[in-house]
C-alpha cells in the first residue's frame, strides 16, 4: 500500500517512496509513504498562495465548521487511528488513544477560536482619528514536526494556523509520517479548499530545507533538535521569516525533603519513562532532597522494574518500544557514557520479546551530578538521572543549571516550598505535585533558554504567531 503527497488538492505520486515498519514487530509494514522534491514544496507554495486570498478571507464561522468537522472525524475515529499511532510510533495504545483524543480536542478548540479573532479600537492622540488595531494571517506557513506526538503536534500547528486564515505546508518526521496523511486525509473530507492544506512527507534535508528556504513561505512552526532548530533560525533571520521553535528539555522533577513518597514516586515514574521518555517534557533529572533520597530510591527502582516493556498494542505492556533503531543506539550510546562517568546505572539493557523489535529497560542514574553530559544533554529516551542534593535551596540551584528551561516539577507538601518554587524555576511551564510531562491543550506551552524561541504555542497563545498586527487610522 503507497500513500501519496496531497498538494494543490490532489494526492500527488513520487518517484520515490520509503517504507514504514512498526518498532514493536519489525515484520509488520504499515505502508510506503511518498518522499517529496523541492519541486513539490514549489508545487504546493503556488496553491496556497492561489487559495489565500478567498481562504483568509472567508466567513469564519465556514472555517469554523471546516475545523469542527475535522474535530468531530478524529474523535470519531479515535480507536482506529489510536491503533495506527502505537503501530507507527510504538506508544503503549492508552497513551495513542489520550493523544488522538487530545488531537480532535485540539481541533474544536480551534473551531471556536476562528470565532474569536479579536482586535482593539482605541482613540487617538488626535482629535477626530479613531485606532483601529487588527490581526491579520501571515499567508504561507510551514510546519515541521517531530515523530514522538505524530498526532497532537501536527494538530496544535496546523489548527491554528487554518482557524487564523493561514494556508498550510505540513513536513511530518520522516519516520511517522502515517497519522500525518490521516490528518490530511481528514481535513480534505471535512471541507478544506485545494491548496490551503498540503502535506508533503520526506526528508528534512530535502523537503524540510524547501521549505525553509521558499521565498513563499511567510513563517516556519519547527518542534525539533537544538542543532537544526538553531540552523532554522539563522536561515529564518537572513530571510526575514517569522518562526517558532521548540526544541527539547532536561527538566528537573525535585523531590523536596516532605513530599509524599508514593506521590513523588509516581510523577517520576511517569515523567521519565511513560511515552518510552520520549517526550520533551520527560522528567529526566530527578533532584532528591538527601533526607528523602535512600527511601525515593528504593522505591523509585522498584516501580521502575514493574514496568513491563512490550509491544505497543499488548494490553500488559506499561512501556512500548523505542522510536527506531537510530534513537535505540543514541540511549544505550548515553548509557554508557553514565557509566564511564561514574554513575552506577540500573537498568538500560535491550530485551527480547516475542516480536522484532527496538526494545529498552528502563534506565536510571545513580550516582548522578548535574556536570556530567548524560545529566546535562537531552537523551530523549526512557533515561533518568537521579542527582542528590542537601536542601531545597541547592534543589533550586540544580534545576536552574541547565541550558534548556521547558519544564520543571516539584513534590512538595509544603505550601510555601510549592510557591517558592514556582517563582525561582527558570521554565516556561511549572508543575507542582505532578509530572513534569503532561499539559491541557488549551493553556500555552513554551519554555525558557534554549528549549524555545518565538511565541508560544497552543490555547489563544498561538495568534501571537500565527497573526500579524495592522494598525488603521481612520479620519472622519
Amino acid at each position: 500500500m503507497r500513500r501519496n503527497n496531497l498538494i494543490a488538492g490532489q494526492w500527488t505520486k513520487s518517484q520515490h517512496y520509503a517504507e514504514r515498519r512498526s518498532p514493536s514487530d519489525l515484520a509488520d509494514v504499515i505502508a510506503g509513504y511518498a518522499l517529496g522534491t523541492a519541486d513539490d514544496v514549489d508545487a504546493a507554495v503556488e496553491a496556497a498562495q492561489s487559495a489565500f486570498p478567498s481562504w483568509s478571507r472567508m466567513s469564519l464561522w465556514e472555517r469554523a465548521q471546516i475545523l469542527d468537522r475535522a474535530g468531530d472525524s478524529i474523535l470519531r475515529r479515535k480507536d482506529e487511528l489510536a491503533q495506527l499511532l502505537a503501530r507507527e510510533e510504538g506508544k503503549i495504545l492508552p497513551e495513542a488513544l489520550a493523544e488522538v483524543i487530545r488531537g480532535g480536542q485540539i481541533f474544536k478548540f480551534f473551531a471556536g477560536e476562528a470565532l474569536r479573532i479579536g482586535g482593539e479600537s482605541i482613540a487617538s492622540v488626535r482629535f477626530g482619528v479613531d485606532v483601529e488595531i487588527r490581526r491579520e494571517p501571515l499567508g504561507v506557513v510551514g510546519l515541521i514536526t517531530p515523530w514522538n506526538f505524530p498526532v497532537a503536534i501536527p494538530a496544535w500547528k496546523v489548527a491554528p494556523a487554518l482557524a487564523y486564515g493561514n494556508c498550510v505546508i505540513l513536513k511530518p518526521a520522516g519516520n511517522v509520517p502515517g497519522c500525518a496523511w490521516e490528518l490530511a486525509n481528514i481535513l480534505v473530507e471535512a471541507g478544506t479548499p485545494a491548496g490551503t492544506f498540503s502535506l508533503i512527507m520526506g526528508g528534512g534535508g530535502i523537503v524540510g530545507d524547501a521549505i525553509i528556504n521558499h521565498p513563499g513561505v511567510a513563517a516556519v512552526s519547527f518542534t525539533g533538535s537544538v542543532k537544526i532548530g538553531k540552523g532554522i533560525a539563522l536561515r529564518a533571520a537572513e530571510l526575514g521569516k517569522k518562526i517558532q521553535l521548540e526544541m527539547g528539555g532536561k527538566n528537573p522533577l525535585v523531590v523536596a525533603g516532605d513530599a509524599e513518597l508514593a506521590k513523588a514516586v509516581a510523577c517520576a515514574v511517569n515523567g521519565a519513562f511513560f511515552s518510552t521518555g520520549q517526550r520533551c517534557t520527560a522528567s529526566s533529572r530527578i533532584i532528591v532532597v538527601e533526607s528523602l533520597y535512600d527511601a525515593f530510591v528504593d522505591e523509585f527502582l522498584r516501580a521502575a522494574r514493574e514496568l513491563r516493556v512490550g509491544h505497543a498494542l499488548d494490553p500488559k505492556t506499561k512501556m512500548g518500544p523505542v522510536v527506531d533503531e537510530k534513537q535505540l543506539a543514541s540511549n544505550m550510546a548515553y548509557i554508557e557514557l553514565a557509566k564511564k562517568e561514574g554513575c552506577e546505572v540500573v537498568g538500560g539493557e535491550l530485551l527480547k520479546r516475542e516480536t522484532d523489535g527496538f526494545y529498552q529497560e528502563p534506565a536510571i542514574f545513580l550516582r548522578a551530578n548535574n556536570k556530567m553530559r548524560s545529566s546535562r544533554e537531552e537523551i530523549f529516551g526512557p533515561c533518568a538521572s537521579v542527582i542528590r542534593v542537601a536542601d531545597f535551596d541547592e534543589a533550586v540551584e540544580v534545576a536552574n543549571d541547565t541550558p534548556f528551561g521547558l519544564s520543571a516539577g516539584i513534590c512538595t507538601t509544603s505550601l510555601k516550598l510549592a510557591q517558592e518554587f514556582k517563582h525561582r524555576a527558570e521554565a516556561g511551564m511549572v508543575m507542582i505535585n505532578l509530572p513534569t510531562a503532561g499539559v491541557d491543550f488549551h493553556v500555552p506551552f513554551g519554555g525558557k533558554k534554549g528549549s524555545s524561541y518565538g511565541p508560544r504555542e497552543q490555547g489563544s497563545y498561538a495568534r501571537e504567531f500565527y497573526t500579524s498586527v495592522k494598525t488603521a487610522y481612520v479620519a472622519a
